[in-house]
């Protein structure tokens, strides 16, 4: 097989390790998880933020990487790391005190190395590969089958997961001399991804660099990614259209995906039965469906700083609708919620990939990872305070009263960062008419 028809089948791999690689089945009983595993929910909290730390400190380092060693190399690592971060969590022992947390810390360390490794990498190769001329339809094509993708597969996993959650649901199925305790059922998700990552590796092995990336030696290589990382973040900070995308998209993904890692706590807190999670997360999975050709036809009529715009004021109304936290139909603005990340991802995708050079394509996708990562830990960290601030009792009190005072909060910010937005563009426009 010659180099080309290798790299014309790196978007169809790319389709299906990014399916394979997000669509997780402990994703419905994520906090849960760890709770259940004998954590609070302040420890998981503080958990997401040394995840968020670590790719803070690898998320641009790794996309200079990709872009000197080689994409196929880091997605490689990223799978190999993701099956290091599953065997961790499969085998942590419930209320097992300082093991617990340390394999639990682990957990997240190589989570957030795996996540920084494929960030930026996995769309940079698959673009690249793409025939030059048509890349930006044929990339909306790319991107809009790979949303499609995950949204069946991640209701298949959310399905999945919920129900191998409940031993009830399991041994119902099984039977009598197969039954399995409550602690095996819990980790039962956790083996389901562990065998999606050995899928992952398999199929990033049968990736094909587009072209010669790597020239020289290994410390050649990594000086270069050094030099191609601060040459980047500058680029990417100093240019008003990346930096206006970037800031305002990580103020609405900073509280949006903060409240989908603590999901499972919140159907908790408005008493929903444990076996529903998963089916929850497959309607957000089937309504996450439609998304990609909503996205596109809005990223096609208006322009990137409108289309933020409109992720914020959904982000609003969901995190508005989520605080009576008393009823079934919260549900609804919380499906809304996880929409809202997933047109933000669209969004800025498009944006980014149209802005960016092919020689530094994934480090300016890891410039943003970066950046969203940092205004998630912070946030994190604020959330974990915020829940501390309140009484324990009665359950759930804590969850309810942080949830009432993210709303001003992500109000104030984004309307100010889309004011900031639009007068910076203006005013680059007019300068640049001068010119």
């Amino acid at each position: 097989m010659s180099e080309a028809d290798g790299t014309s089948k790196n978007p169809g791999r790319y389709v299906w390790f990014t399916t394979l690689y997000n669509a997780r089945a402990y994703y419905p009983i994520l906090a849960i998880l760890f709770l259940d595993l004998g954590l609070t929910l302040g420890q998981y909290v503080m958990l997401n933020l040394v995840w968020a730390a670590t790719i803070f400190l690898f998320e641009v380092p790794s996309g200079a990487l990709a872009d000197t060693l080689g994409r196929k190399t880091l997605l490689v690592s990223a799978s190999v790391l993701m099956v290091l971060e599953m065997s961790c969590l499969l085998f942590a022992p419930k209320d097992g005190g300082w093991l617990l947390f340390s394999l639990c810390v682990a957990n997240r360390l190589l989570s957030g190395l795996s996540e920084a490794a494929a960030s930026g990498a996995d769309e940079a190769l698959a673009y690249d590969s793409l025939p030059e001329g048509k890349r930006e339809d044929a990339w909306d094509d790319v991107l809009s089958m790979a949303m499609r993708y995950r949204s069946v597969a991640f209701v298949l996993a959310m399905v999945i997961g919920g129900l191998m959650y409940d031993p009830s649901i399991v041994n119902r199925v099984l039977p009598e001399f197969l039954q399995i305790s409550t602690e095996i059922a819990h980790r039962l998700p956790v083996a389901m991804v562990l065998v999606q990552g050995l899928i992952c590796l398999f199929i990033t092995l049968r990736m094909v660099e587009p072209k010669k990336i790597r020239e020289g030696s290994f410390w050649k290589s990594c000086g270069k990614a050094v030099g191609l990382t601060l040459d980047t973040a500058k680029w990417v900070f100093t240019n008003p259209n990346t930096l206006v995308f970037v800031v305002v998209g990580l103020a609405i993904d900073s509280v949006v995906r903060n409240f989908a890692t603590i999901t499972s706590s919140y159907y908790r807190l408005i008493e929903l039965p444990e076996w529903s999670f998963g089916f929850i997360g497959a309607g957000i999975g089937l309504g996450g469906y439609v998304v990609p050709a909503i996205a596109a036809r809005l990223n096609k009529r208006f322009g990137t700083l409108a289309n933020l715009g409109f992720a914020a004021g959904l982000g609003l109304i969901g995190l508005s609708g989520i605080v009576p936290s008393n009823s079934f139909w919260c549900l609804v603005p919380a499906m809304l919620l996880m929409m809202t990340m997933g047109f933000l991802g669209f969004t800025l995708s498009r944006a980014l990939n149209r802005e960016a050079d092919s020689s530094k394509r994934a480090t300016v996708l890891s410039v943003k990872g970066l950046a969203f990562n940092l205004g998630y830990g912070s946030f994190s960290l604020a959330f974990s305070m915020l829940l501390a601030s309140f009484p324990p009792e009665p359950e759930g009190n804590q969850l309810a009263n942080a949830l009432i005072w993210q709303v001003p909060f992500f109000a104030v910010v984004t309307v100010s960062l889309l004011v900031w937005g639009k007068m910076k563009l203006s005013r680059a426009s007019a300068q640049k008419t001068l010119i």
